[in-house]
């Protein structure tokens, strides 16, 4: 079974890793080191932005 492809650039997840502060593990240890609490504050941030640009898309 083949990896899924991921719904976030990796460019947002970069900045929202930068944002959340723990972008520095990103670059050591990639993905994989981060804390699953860091992962679920990553995804609750990027449901957060989507909601954004969904309210301004209605506007």
């Amino acid at each position: 079974m083949g990896r899924r492809r991921g719904i976030m650039s990796d460019q947002l997840k970069e900045e929202i890793a930068k944002e959340l502060g723990f972008y520095d593990t990103v670059q050591q240890e990639g993905w994989g080191g981060i804390k699953a609490r860091d992962a679920g504050n990553m995804v609750k941030r990027a449901i957060e932005i989507a909601e954004q640009n969904m309210q301004k898309g209605n506007s």
